[in-house]
């Protein structure tokens, strides 16, 4: 177990430094860029399905021709709601995308600063807390040799669901209760853990395909929770966010971002087959065929760029005190907009 926790140590370690030396090869680049360019983070998942489709179709560089703009557009690969949102505050990016807790986390810092606010959803999805250990039925099952693998430690849109989870069985005082129990891993690598099993990852809160993999590919695998259950319904865990700046001085190439965001969900809802592709061919996965188009059609599943139920935990997240601002509204954290706006 010592030897096990020690190479997943270094290879958090390798993660990190890997991930900070990317950032450190960009170019500094102002806090946004000029009409024309638009560099966007991306992370792993088929959540992050809309910008696989407008990349693999260019659907971003159609809607600024449209727009009389050619649009440069640069995607950045991260893990974990911290990176993106180093990134963006760095000016290394754009567009962040992430759960919505980092979201809520950057519009409560950066108030009257950045006044980093959400772009538009990337669609619903249940979040699974898988375990591949029998005795573990639920959360409350969960003890000191239980390590759950999440993107980021307390403060990803999983730590966060965790959290509210946690909140509701041992009341708000213990809402980061099971922090202690978690580390940071790249879904890939935490799906891999569960699978195989014998290491000190025991659980392992993703998002799809990851979930679905370990609940097929090891007959141990099972749900002890759902984002679903924790948010009352479908919510959209996954958002896009930017800076003010941004937003304000790149007017035309925002527009053509969202205008292609809502094509390529249009184009996965009507064409999930050859959505199905466009992921594989843009990440390399292993992933069965047949089980992500599963997933895609899931009705569970809905790819919009609405959002929808993301108030709820960002009230939550001020009530424990994580964030200081209260969202009454979703004008307070996410740009106006008429494709967004009949969301919540």
């Amino acid at each position: 177990m010592i030897k096990q926790r020690a190479r997943l140590l270094l290879r958090h370690a390798a993660a990190l430094l890997g991930g900070l030396a990317l950032l450190a090869a960009l170019p500094a680049g102002p806090a946004a860029a000029a009409e024309g360019q638009l560099r966007i983070a991306k992370q792993f998942g088929v959540v992050y399905l809309l910008l696989n489709v407008a990349e693999d179709q260019k659907l971003i560089e159609k809607h600024g021709k449209q727009a009389g703009l050619d649009i440069k557009v640069e995607y950045l690969q991260l893990s974990g709601g911290s990176a993106v949102n180093d990134a963006l505050l760095s000016g290394s990016v754009d567009i962040g995308s992430a759960g919505v807790g980092p979201l809520f986390t950057l519009w409560d810092r950066t108030r009257g600063r950045q006044n980093v606010r959400g772009v538009a959803s990337l669609g619903n999805f249940p979040y699974y807390l898988v375990s591949n250990r029998p005795e573990v039925k639920t959360i409350a099952d969960l003890t000191d040799r239980d390590r759950i693998a999440l993107p980021a430690v307390g403060v990803s849109v999983q730590a966060r669901i965790l959290q509210m989870a946690s909140a509701r069985l041992w009341g708000d005082k213990d809402f980061a209760r099971l922090d202690r129990n978690s580390v940071a891993v790249p879904h890939p690598e935490a799906a891999a853990a569960i699978i195989k099993g014998g290491t000190e990852i025991t659980a392992h809160f993703g998002n799809p395909p990851f979930q679905e993999q370990e609940l097929a590919e090891n007959p141990k695998a099972h749900v002890i929770l759902s984002s679903y259950d924790v948010q009352g319904g479908p919510a959209s865990s996954t958002v896009l966010y930017a800076t003010e700046k941004f937003y304000k001085d790149s007017p035309k190439t925002y527009q053509a971002f969202v205008d292609a965001l809502d094509e390529a969900a249009r184009f996965i809802t009507a064409d999930p087959e050859r959505a199905a592709d466009i992921y594989l061919k843009a990440n390399g996965s292993r992933i069965d065929r047949a089980l992500l188009l599963k997933v895609i059609k899931s009705p569970e599943v809905s790819f919009k760029i609405e959002p929808q139920n993301t108030l709820g935990l960002g009230q939550f997240m001020h009530r424990v005190g994580a964030i200081k601002n209260e969202p009454k509204s979703l004008s307070d954290y996410f740009f106006v907009n008429p494709r967004v706006a009949a969301g919540g």
